[in-house]
């Protein structure tokens, strides 16, 4: 008996599965090899398309190189809005904010060290220097200086890193009634550059940048727990200030110079870090208590791109609540001013548990 194949009757087709086997396993070759060409030409496509765009992205970054001390002044970086992410900490940084002092940050206040310098160890490329209280030290003339590599342009009409004077009430040209803007009619004697009040500073406010160059400051790392005693560190990012001016509160420089802004525009100051035990987490603490720990830092390094400086915290004394903090300050340690009301002063602040 004749067997009726899968097609039918037609005569044109195979007759029975033994004619129809090679066909078909001749057709899955066929398209088994031709998909793998097809594979094998997109993956060719697509390591050729990736090269071709790789290769202008490294010759660009080859071609930019960052900005490295120097011994003309401090590097300033790229101007805002073209800055780059501050790069990773390193495994021993982070695992020294965790577990303790970082070497690599230099050394660690003593417990009791209320007044002198540290070295806050080489990070970027520069040395860091550490000044205990914010510069607690009399005799230190050279708090004073003047840095000739980066002088302070003179006033201009537009543009540039200083400003012109402004003139007397707002841009729509309504005069606010003001309590005063100088102590011509103060009843306090005048300050004097020293930690001494009350008294009522003349000195003027200063220079202040653009709102894409105004400095922000950020806690990028910090400990949630730490025991009594037990050194720690904190990571701080700064963006648009220079850290190359510092001037003693005990040498009489606290509220004593203007702000004033680099030729690119940017802040020069530098950074406070300081940490203190809460009485209560519900109140807001009392001003006269001195921090457990207190440095100012400077090292000629900063600009318009961020950064990281590790600094080594000298254990807490006590068991609680410690509040950490960071502040920008400029040459006389205030915090930079802002070109505008509504944005956030570079500060950041994180609170630690200490425990025995």
């Amino acid at each position: 008996m004749q067997r009726r194949s899968f097609y039918g009757d037609d005569p044109e087709r195979p007759a029975d599965d033994e004619q129809r086997a090679p066909n078909a396993r001749g057709k899955r070759a066929v398209t088994v090899i031709a998909a793998v060409l097809a594979f094998v030409a997109g993956l060719t496509v697509t390591q050729i398309s990736e090269a071709a765009t790789r290769r202008p992205n490294q010759n660009n970054n080859a071609s930019k190189a960052c900005p490295t001390a120097t011994a003309k002044g401090p590097a300033t970086g790229a101007a805002g809005g073209t800055s780059k992410a501050a790069p990773k900490p390193s495994a021993s940084s982070a695992a020294a904010a965790e577990e303790g002092a970082d070497p690599a940050a230099g050394s660690v206040p003593k417990p009791d060290q209320t007044a002198g310098d540290v070295s806050g160890g080489n990070q970027n490329g520069r040395q860091v220097t550490n000044h205990i209280g914010d510069g607690q030290v009399n005799g230190r003339p050279q708090w004073r200086r003047v840095n000739p590599n980066c002088p302070t342009p003179p006033p201009t009409q537009g543009g540039g890193g200083a400003t012109a004077v402004p003139s007397a009430g707002s841009s729509t040209g309504t005069t606010l009634e003001t309590l005063g803007n100088d102590c011509s009619q103060s009843r306090l004697a005048a300050h004097t550059g020293f930690q001494d009040a009350p008294r009522c500073v003349s000195t003027a406010f200063g220079e202040v940048s653009s709102q894409d160059k105004n400095p922000t400051l950020l806690i990028t790392r910090a400990p949630q727990r730490v025991r009594v005693g037990q050194a720690f560190t904190i990571q701080v990012s700064t963006r648009n200030l220079v850290r190359d001016r510092f001037l003693g509160a005990a040498a009489g420089g606290y509220y004593l110079e203007s702000a004033f802004l680099t030729p690119d525009g940017l802040t020069r100051g530098h950074f406070h870090t300081a940490c203190r035990m809460l009485a209560s987490t519900r109140s807001a603490p009392d001003p006269t208590v001195a921090p457990a720990f207190f440095v100012a830092t400077e090292d000629r390094g900063g600009g318009a791109q961020p950064d990281v400086v590790t600094i080594n915290i000298t254990g807490m004394p006590t068991t609680g609540t410690a509040q950490c903090a960071s502040w920008a300050g400029d040459g006389s340690h205030r915090i930079p001013m802002m070109q505008k009301a509504n944005e956030i002063p570079s500060f950041d602040s994180v609170r630690i548990t200490v425990t025995n």
